[in-house]
């Protein structure tokens, strides 16, 4: 699919893997909206890729839909990346055994609206736009890729919340796909390993502890970079007969329990 002339949406595109993903799009030709809540880093990152900033809380619904308005007033609509999320870390029992330590519910979901609901709801409104866009030589109207997590899989002590939420991001890749296909429309899911972002913070202690996680790694033992994600986010998005399918792109790893 060429991107040439085209508009696209990243969420979460201020920094790490969306932030790579807008910057290869861009290359690519396409006019990046990118939506983020971090204002200054997201207006940074359009302006060096001559794209537009989108303040969106994937959580408002009103927000992601000013942001596919902006897209598809730009150009048409053809490719949207969702990127945004959030992680979570807490046991489910606490180990005082009181249900006052337990796994906060309200963390867990807004865990569940963000990664998930949001989106779902990026998903339904970009696609809603692709449908009115002029279809390729193959039919194709557009194409969105969705962020999940090898978490969806191999679920650490903890990620009980994070874990559901990628798993629904997995789970809804085979029949989101197969009610866009009337409108020929592709959607396909990556799910990322342990990825040099932000989260891990900066120094030598950042650097220390990132070095150790590389090591559980099957090959190479090291984390993985954003735009070695933002590869294959892309692939997706550009290959006509890529469609319906969860990648991993890991290293090979598989997370143990802790």
């Amino acid at each position: 699919m060429d991107l040439t002339s085209s508009s696209a949406i990243v969420t979460g595109a201020a920094s790490g893997i969306g932030a790579a993903c807008a910057r290869r799009l861009a290359a690519l030709g396409a006019t990046v909206v990118v939506a983020d809540l971090q204002t200054d880093k997201g207006e940074a990152l359009a302006e060096e890729i001559g794209g537009v900033f989108a303040l969106v809380d994937v959580t408002d619904t009103e927000q992601v839909g000013a942001a596919v308005r902006a897209a598809t007033e730009i150009a048409p609509l053809r490719a949207v990346v969702n990127s945004a999320g959030i992680g979570w870390a807490q046991r489910t029992i606490g180990r005082d055994g009181t249900l006052e330590s337990a796994h906060s519910l309200e963390a867990f979901t807004k865990v569940i609206q963000i990664n998930l609901i949001g989106t779902f709801d990026m998903v339904r409104q970009a696609a809603t736009a692709m449908n009115g866009n002029e279809p390729d030589a193959d039919g194709c109207r557009g194409a969105i890729v969705n962020l999940a997590s090898v978490a969806a899989f191999d679920g650490q002590i903890g990620q009980a919340a994070y874990s559901a939420s990628k798993g629904g991001v997995v789970g809804m890749t085979l029949p989101v796909a197969r009610d866009l296909a009337a409108a020929g429309i592709r959607l396909s899911t990556v799910a990322p390993g342990l990825v040099d972002t932000p989260i891990y913070g900066e120094g030598e202690q950042a650097e220390a502890f990132k070095a150790k996680l590389g090591e559980s790694v099957l090959f190479p033992k090291r984390l993985g970079r954003p735009d070695e994600l933002a590869s294959m986010v892309v692939e997706c998005l550009t290959n006509p007969y890529l469609n319906a399918e969860v990648v991993r792109v890991d290293g090979g790893i598989r997370m143990p329990p802790k």
